[in-house]
């Protein structure tokens, strides 16, 4: 389960659909929620905030809410756009798919979880796949572990089979302004951050699954 790290990518789907910006107005106050019965909580509440915020100050309870208002199928086509829920095909023997159900089993507590990073899992080489498709633009590359020089667009179900688009380069630009702030003093990826080069990125911290629960 990658944590936090997975919010950029529920962000992005918000951009995509037109309904959020980077201005954006998501009250988080009190600093909690209850969905199913389940608390999400933020370590420091920041009240009513801006979409950038959330995602400097890693609010989960700005994600929840962020991501209970769009559409279920959207969400699921936009993470599976990123390369989540398949192999990557780098021809490695063994690699995983990870795991990303179909929105269709979804139900509002599991959608508030799968915003912060739970009710999901994750390669390693899927996650810096992902991040590497808001680097370029938006464009899905090939992964290889050997060097190559032909770039063709890699293709996952849902990217467009003539460019390898995945999203809109626009919202991938947004997006990457975005996570600049949060390796700023302000953000929580301030440690991150380089005299005279521009940095953007995202902390992720996860509890470790272990049978009957979560170890801390």
């Amino acid at each position: 389960e990658p944590g936090s790290s997975i919010k950029p990518f529920v962000v992005a789907a918000a951009l995509a659909s037109g309904r959020y910006g980077p201005d954006s107005t998501i009250d988080t106050a009190p600093g909690f929620m209850t969905v199913g019965g389940y608390q999400i909580r933020d370590v420091h509440p920041i009240g009513s905030a801006t979409l950038t915020t959330v995602l400097e100050k890693s609010s989960n309870v700005g994600m929840a809410k962020l991501a209970l208002d769009l559409p279920r199928e959207m969400v699921w086509k936009t993470l599976q756009g990123f390369g989540f829920g398949e192999v990557s095909a780098s021809g490695f023997p063994g690699e995983s798919a990870g795991l990303l159900t179909h929105y269709t089993h979804w139900r509002p507590v599991g959608i508030a979880s799968l915003s912060r990073g739970y009710g999901l899992s994750v390669t390693p080489l899927q996650l810096a796949r992902a991040y590497a498709v808001l680097g370029s633009g938006g464009i899905a590359r090939p992964i290889t572990f050997l060097r190559q020089e032909d770039l063709t667009p890699g293709l996952t179900p849902v990217t467009d089979r003539q460019t390898g688009r995945v999203i809109d380069e626009q919202v991938a630009r947004t997006l990457i302004r975005m996570l600049e702030a949060v390796v700023t003093r302000e953000g929580t990826g301030k440690r991150a951050a380089l005299t005279g080069y521009r940095v953007a990125g995202k902390t992720g911290t996860a509890w470790k699954a272990v049978a009957g629960g979560y170890s801390r």
